[in-house]
């Protein structure tokens, strides 16, 4: 069950949002106290400035002297006292040896600080360096928030106000309360919420993951359903399917390699296997034929070769092993060596060769497979040539680029076949690449294997123009 997504997001939802809440909780706790507290010592403080100046007021106005026991004029205290009374605030008048002079009127029920305290509070407050002090006072149940103040009118006097914290402490708690059942209730409503969420969210994951689980290598033209291609289920889903189709790509080019290899491993081989079933059936057979069947399975067996070589090669490149062995060439020095090289096949058909390099052309290359590129193009060049016709090769260097030309006097390929030649077994006549003499298999695959090697050279082959005058190919290589 914890392996779920859905669960596994729910539970990280619902932890976030208790933190969140526990904090906001605990906040607003911390400042609702702070502000009940800071308004309380406000009222206090007020309480006791209306106090004093309500001693002063008396004083000025009335005629008679009030006195305590000791001699002490407490009338005017007395008188302010009388005008100054509010629900659970009580005003309390000390000397400043912690003699009880004046204490206000308390309301019914109400309740009232011990006197031993506050005079023990007033004897210490007398010496203290400061005018004005806050005190918390514990009187049995009840917690008080006491304001000190001293020297009233020149004289030593102890002023406490003084306000129990009873009904603060019940908002207090039932806003305490209040948070304890709202913060479970709410984080249980967001686990409902976030787990519905959660799995409306993730549908559209299941719903891959059932088309995906239906898809194999027998219908890889299946996709994944898209509803939405901006989110991000949406994009992965497009990816997946872009995944699908280069995977189907793929497998139908490999049935398409397997296939086309098969069936030009197959016309070889059933000469072989043909001639060699002749030579053997007569056993008094003359020399001349054992010959001529003897050279038809050579011919067969290096066309063979040829074959598997490329097949191989074409193997290599597809599952990445090929590593291209680059060093520093002169590549009119290449294409001089090439076209020496394919003489022989073009004295015999009668086809002239001509070759031309205005520049010395360095570069790096892996010669090898420059040389078999520009050795296929030159084979075609010859054997798709008519008899007595001209093949010319031209390198030059343009700008930041070498250009090397290959021009031939041919029937000339269709628009339709042009487009296609670079396929793997793609011939455009089939009938005469099997009974041309070539140094290449004969078998579709050598402008195939040249297209691979320009692009590992950051060269560019392309047919430039292809008519009933003949066809030219170019190789474009950028230094």
């Amino acid at each position: 069950m914890f392996h779920s997504i859905r669960t596994q997001l729910t539970l990280w939802f619902t932890g976030v949002l208790a933190v969140i809440l526990i904090v906001f909780a605990v906040a607003a706790y911390l400042f609702l106290n702070y502000t009940i507290r800071l308004q309380t010592d406000n009222t206090l403080r007020e309480i006791s400035r209306t106090f004093v100046g309500g001693i002063e007021r008396e004083q000025s106005d009335s005629d008679e002297v009030k006195t305590a026991p000791d001699g002490e004029d407490i009338g005017a205290i007395q008188e302010a006292i009388n005008d100054l009374r509010f629900r659970n605030y009580q005003i309390i008048v000390f000397d400043a040896q912690g003699k009880l002079l004046v204490a206000g009127d308390q309301m019914p029920n109400e309740p009232s600080p011990a006197d031993e305290q506050l005079k023990k509070l007033a004897v210490d407050f007398s010496n203290a360096p400061v005018d004005s002090t806050f005190f918390s006072l514990a009187g049995g149940e009840t917690e008080f928030r006491v304001f000190a103040k001293k020297k009233i009118d020149g004289r030593n006097f102890i002023v406490f106000a003084a306000h129990p914290l009873d009904d603060e402490e019940e908002l207090l708690d039932r806003f305490r309360s209040i948070l304890l059942i709202f913060v479970p209730f709410a984080l249980l409503l967001t686990s409902f919420g976030g787990y519905f969420l959660a799995r409306r969210s993730l549908s559209p994951v299941a719903q891959m993951s059932e088309s995906a689980a239906n898809i194999s290598a027998t219908n890889l033209n299946a996709r994944l359903p898209v509803k939405n291609e901006k989110d991000e289920l949406g994009k992965l889903a497009t990816i997946f399917n872009s995944l699908l189709e280069r995977l189907d790509n793929s497998f139908e080019q490999q049935k398409r390699f397997m296939a086309d290899a098969s069936h030009e491993l197959r016309t070889p081989l059933a000469i072989v296997r043909g001639e060699s079933e002749v030579a053997l059936s007569k056993k008094d057979r003359p020399a001349a034929e054992l010959s001529e069947s003897l050279n038809i399975v050579h011919d067969e067996s290096k066309r063979l070769t040829r074959i598997v070589e490329d097949l191989f090669t074409l193997a290599r490149v597809d599952a990445g092993q090929y590593r291209a062995n680059f060093t520093e060439i002169y590549l009119d020095e290449l294409l001089s060596d090439c076209v020496r090289k394919v003489h022989v096949l073009a004295d015999k058909r009668n086809v002239t060769l001509e070759f031309a390099a205005t520049h010395e052309l360095p570069m790096r290359g892996d010669e090898q497979l420059l040389q078999r590129l520009f050795i296929n193009l030159l084979d075609n060049a010859i054997k798709y040539n008519r008899i007595g016709g001209r093949v010319s090769v031209e390198a030059q260097k343009s700008g930041e680029t070498y250009r090397v030309t290959i021009t031939d006097t041919g029937a000339g390929i269709s628009k339709d076949e042009g487009a296609k030649i670079f396929r793997r077994f793609y011939r455009v006549d089939k009938a005469r690449s099997r009974t041309a003499e070539t140094v290449t298999s004969g078998a579709g695959l050598g402008l195939s294997i040249a297209k691979w090697i320009a692009e590992i050279h950051r060269a560019e082959i392309e047919l430039v123009r292809s008519d009933e005058t003949g066809s030219v190919f170019r190789v474009t290589f950028s230094i």
